[in-house]
């Protein structure tokens, strides 16, 4: 197998060198997309374009394949996150003890969609198949820190400190 040379990394930023690191840990094969994807994203909030296009050419993958696995996966944003994020649970438990309710009070609230962040950028919306916290359905996360037994009064008190005080 010939040995390509690494592509100069997209800037000085420190982080870069993490994504290096995770693509040097893995021999620069192919089969690192997804992980280096994954580094790309905690490392920065979300893959842009300029990001894709170094991975792929860093892990000699075709920039179409890139593309995607960015895509098609929904763990993979293409979107800078907003400053806090609020995911709830839609799993059996939690849908059961009420989730579509927190769901339809949030969308109302923040006036977006799952996926979505506000136009302020203050908020991300999110949902999550499950958490793994069934006993204490319906949960959400709130800037990844795991509220059980959310109440939508409680849930709504969350959304607006965000949205009017930030």
């Amino acid at each position: 197998m010939p040995v390509y040379p690494m592509p100069p990394l997209p800037s000085d930023d420190k982080r870069w060198k993490i994504v290096n690191g995770t693509m040097r840990r893995h021999g620069y094969e192919r089969n690192a997309l997804i992980e280096t994807l994954h580094t790309v994203q905690s490392s920065f909030g979300c893959l842009d374009d300029n990001a894709i296009r170094f991975v792929a050419r860093a892990l000699h993958v075709p920039l179409s394949q890139a593309f995607g696995v960015a895509t098609f996966y929904n763990h993979f944003s293409m979107k800078p996150p907003g400053k806090h994020t609020c995911t709830i649970c839609i799993g059996t438990a939690c849908y059961i003890k009420g989730a579509d309710r927190l769901l339809a009070a949030a969308e109302k609230l923040l006036q977006i969609k799952p996926g979505k962040t506000t136009q302020d950028g203050n908020v991300s919306l999110m949902t999550a198949r499950c958490v793994g916290a069934c006993g204490r359905a319906p949960v959400m996360l709130v800037d990844e820190e795991l509220v059980g037994l959310v109440e939508p009064v409680r849930m709504l008190e969350q959304l607006e400190s965000w949205t009017s005080h930030d």
